[in-house]
């Protein structure tokens, strides 16, 4: 199922695709389900890994030994090749990109800094989709911030 969410108020045109990818099932169904409802080939579409990273007050109180971050860093860069690649084998281009920090921040500052017309994330069916989505922090708050319409593909 997908629910597509749309900002805009008469027809406009999707040049500029945000991808959140997480490497997840549900990551994977946001990424297969776009392919296939979309016929965007022609689109410019990113595609965004984010490392969660803890509060600063965790990092200088040195609870998270660096290699640890290090090795979540090279994690999220080998999950956003993982997505660029299922993208192209669906005839698709994609640019990777990895952040750190709070996945809900991240994916809206990035989506506003790129322009992009669509958001396109993966979602976990429990129970109805409605009251799963607006219960979810992050579903809630990307709904109510992010500057682009958002494509929601929902995983049973």
């Amino acid at each position: 199922m997908v629910l597509l969410v749309t900002r805009s108020r008469g027809p406009t045109m999707t040049e500029k695709v945000l991808v959140a990818y997480d490497g997840t099932r549900e990551g994977r169904t946001g990424l297969f389900q776009f392919t296939e409802t979309l016929a965007l080939k022609q689109a410019d579409i990113h595609l965004l890994a984010v490392v969660a990273m803890p509060s600063g007050a965790f990092l200088s109180e040195g609870f998270i030994p660096e290699t640890v971050i290090d090795e979540e860093k090279q994690r999220y860069e080998e999950i956003a090749r993982e997505g660029v690649l299922l993208l192209q084998e669906r005839g698709y281009r994609a640019t990777p990109h990895v952040r750190y920090g709070d996945p809900t921040e991240e994916i809206v500052r990035f989506a506003g800094e790129l322009h992009a017309d669509l958001l396109v994330v993966g979602h976990k069916k429990h129970r109805s989709l409605a009251a799963r989505w607006w219960r979810s922090s992050v579903g809630a708050s990307l709904l109510e911030q992010s500057p682009c319409s958002i494509l929601v593909a929902v995983c049973d």
